[in-house]
């Protein structure tokens, strides 16, 4: 961690307003000129249970969460079960946002807990632990303070007032939030609670930490946002006017944050009985005329699975998330994991024509939302966007500049009502829908109620018109020209401008960090690291096409270095083994790292497994 850098946790119960409160505060740092990286730890409870939101807020730009951090607010769990009953199976949940949050504090790190709630007498050790790691402790009775204007869950206000007077950091940016997003009584009681926790930390203790709120200055206005956010952005921007969905984290975010904008401009949300009902009421919008998406997590994906091969056989533009999670089952609901690739690639029986993009960070997220719209209504065929509960919530800044983008509604694999009365036909006069010769295998769809543009949409293999069709040659027919979009959907990625694949650090280097998905920013800011002794040790690619693989840019990586760190969160090395498929070589050069426990990559984790398993062995 760099000096001049704050990585602040808040930690409480699951129902005690932990994230708002970060995010919140997360908005005032970014108002402050400094830029945020936030990172989030929720249990899959209502209320209850041990939760904690984290920013990470420097000067420069951020593209991972810290290693560990250095200022723990700890405000107890007010909803805990079962405290101070040495029987129960979880043990004292009250005191969890303080115990479980020690093991990653930075030695000379500060800690402020909640007295109201956290009666230190029941944290084993606590004494012998802050000696040993020169901890800063400052208790306070938040729930008090908060009671004697308000509410007890306005503590989250008066542990926010004890933060900045510890750091050092003007009130202005905070107190602009709080009034822009309340009112009235509610507004008046939390800033006067503000205030006086301010003031009483300031005149109550001496401050005997070294860490202070950074300084910084942003050169353009930012905005705070998640994957998720940028997800629905682009879906917006491309002209995205149905979602269908069923509620299941971590997909729900991005599902929530389009339900609340498509009235805004004429489009519809619906929330259906199961996510089966969600993807064939979005593939059936499609077929109607509007670019419509859907999607879920893995458990709900594997519902989809019938809908995405219907979707494939009859050629129906659709664009569908996959919010991976720990699984299988139910899994751990709540936290991240990458081990959903071959579910996403392979799902649905038959041979599949699917596209599948994996974006790495915000900007990504929005920049191939936009391509996989392009794609699926370009090329007639369901696009899936594959990223975790990592790129979903975490929330970085980003110039507002960046999203000032041309919108585009258009759909270019959709025939004009004007050129059908000249496009093939069956002599009943049924639209030649599936035409065996159309160009990149991409045959032109036409709208229900378009003139001449009757055809049959059949789950079953079908004729050019859309009849059912058992026929060898048919068959073959149909199958390559359906195939064949991919290899034509490789040459439209290759021809773009900007790959989706980036390329990080010294070209020259001798040894290579491959990966994929959300751990894209830790791994460039591990190779920062492992190159900060101005030696070109390492350099890295991220792949965000999964389907179909960049096969050429990844062979050039792959080639063009000795040995490769490969480094994922699953346990079985689902993209390692995607590589060694897809290049049919090279697995003497590749080397995993995984990570299954939950919690996303931290960099250091990164620089400690490449110097084990790459230099390791020189």
């Amino acid at each position: 961690m760099m000096d001049s850098e704050l990585i602040w946790r808040i930690s409480g119960g699951s129902g005690d307003g932990i994230v708002s409160t970060s995010d919140n505060f997360g908005k005032a740092i970014m108002r402050s000129g400094l830029n945020v990286f936030t990172h989030r730890h929720y249990p899959s409870r209502i209320r209850g249970g041990h939760t904690y939101a984290e920013i990470r807020a420097g000067p420069t730009e951020l593209k991972s969460r810290g290693d560990g951090y250095n200022f723990l607010l700890a405000l107890g769990d007010s909803f805990g079960r079962n405290q101070k009953i040495d029987s129960a199976y979880y043990g004292n949940e009250r005191i969890k946002p303080l115990t479980e949050n020690l093991y990653d504090l930075h030695n000379g790190g500060v800690i402020v807990y909640d007295t109201g709630i956290i009666d230190i007498e029941d944290v084993p050790d606590f004494s012998e632990q802050v000696a040993e790691n020169n901890w800063h402790v400052y208790p306070i009775d938040l729930r008090s303070i908060a009671k004697e204007e308000g509410r007890d869950i306005m503590r989250n206000t008066a542990g926010i007032g004890a933060t900045a007077a510890l750091l050092e950091m003007e009130l202005a940016p905070i107190e602009a939030l709080m009034k822009a997003a309340m009112k009235g009584p509610i507004f008046e009681q939390n800033l006067t609670i503000l205030r006086n926790t301010y003031s009483m930390v300031a005149d109550t203790f001496e401050f005997t930490h070294d860490i202070r709120f950074p300084s910084g200055e942003h050169n353009e206005t930012q905005a705070l946002v998640s994957g998720s956010h940028a997800i629905a952005y682009a879906a917006l921007d491309e002209g995205c006017r149905f979602i269908a969905g069923y509620p299941m984290t971590p997909w729900t975010a991005a599902f929530t944050i389009m339900c609340g904008i498509l009235p805004d401009v004429g489009g519809i949300s619906e929330q259906v009985e199961d996510e089966i009902a969600a993807a064939a009421l979005a593939i059936g919008a499609s077929h109607a005329g509007v670019k419509a998406m859907s999607g879920s997590a893995g458990g709900g994906f594997s519902l989809m699975s019938e809908p995405l091969g219907l979707a494939e056989m009859v050629e129906q533009p659709i664009v569908l998330l996959e919010a991976q999670r720990a699984g299988p089952a139910t899994g751990m609901p709540t936290k991240t994991e990458q081990a959903d690739l071959e579910h996403v690639l392979y799902t649905s029986q038959g041979d599949s024509t699917r596209i599948v993009l994996a974006p790495g960070d915000p900007k990504e997220a929005y920049d191939q939302t936009r391509m996989a719209f392009q794609i699926a209504y370009g090329y007639n065929i369901p696009v899936i966007l594959l990223y975790d509960q990592k790129l979903g919530a975490e929330l970085r800044n980003i110039p507002l500049s960046f999203f000032d983008r041309d919108p585009d509604p258009s759909m270019p694999g959709t025939i004009p009502e004007s050129d059908l009365i000249d496009a093939p036909h069956h002599p009943s006069g049924k639209y030649h829908r599936y035409n065996y010769d159309a160009k990149d295998g991409v045959s032109l769809r036409s709208i229900p109620g378009q003139k001449h543009g009757r055809f049959h949409a059949s789950g079953n293999e079908h004729t050019q018109e859309g009849h059912i069709s058992e026929d060898p040659i048919n068959r073959v027919l149909q199958m390559d020209r359906r195939r064949s979009k991919i290899a034509a959907i490789r040459t439209y990625l290759d021809d773009q401008n900007v790959s989706n694949n980036t390329p990080y650090g010294p070209i020259s280097s001798p040894y290579g960090i491959l990966t994929w998905g959300s751990n894209k920013g830790t791994v460039e800011e591990a190779v920062d690291r492992l190159n900060s002794s101005g030696t070109s040790i390492v350099k890295a690619l991220s792949v965000s096409d999964l389907c179909p693989f960049p096969i050429q840019e990844v062979t050039s990586f792959v080639e063009s270095v000795s040995k490769i760190l490969v480094v994922e969160m699953n346990a079985t090395g689902q993209f390692q083994g995607l590589v060694k498929q897809q290049l049919g070589a090279y697995g003497d050069k590749l080397y995993a790292l995984l990570k299954y426990d939950g919690n996303p990559f931290e960099p250091a984790e990164i620089v400690a497994g490449f110097e084990e398993k790459i230099m390791g062995e020189n």
